[in-house]
């Protein structure tokens, strides 16, 4: 378990599905911490789910993908901005980690 993990009791936030680029915290800001998304896939062919470190986007789940729950661990602090999240309209999102 990573240092920051340990430390706090961490809250988390729901990522509902057709969301587009939902900032985590009120406003989010550089040095949130992530520590894991755990991402609900409902519907196969629309279940895209990106993550974006300010204007860095990363894709974490591809259409196609498998009806089931994935759990990914980040374990890191945003650099360039707030974290933000952006899902298809067949998966949704917890985000556990410190946002401001």
């Amino acid at each position: 378990m990573t240092t920051a993990a340990a430390t706090f009791a961490l809250p988390y936030e729901h990522v509902a599905a057709s969301s587009t680029g939902q900032v985590l915290g009120g406003t989010g800001a550089t040095g949130d911490y992530l520590h894991r998304l755990i991402i609900t896939v409902g519907t196969a062919a629309t279940s895209t789910v990106s993550l974006l470190d300010g204007a860095t986007s990363h894709a974490l789940v591809k259409a196609n993908t498998a009806i089931g729950v994935y759990s990914i661990e980040i374990n890191t602090f945003s650099k360039t901005g707030a974290w933000s999240v952006t899902t298809g309209a067949g998966a949704e999102v917890i985000a556990i980690g410190n946002f401001t």
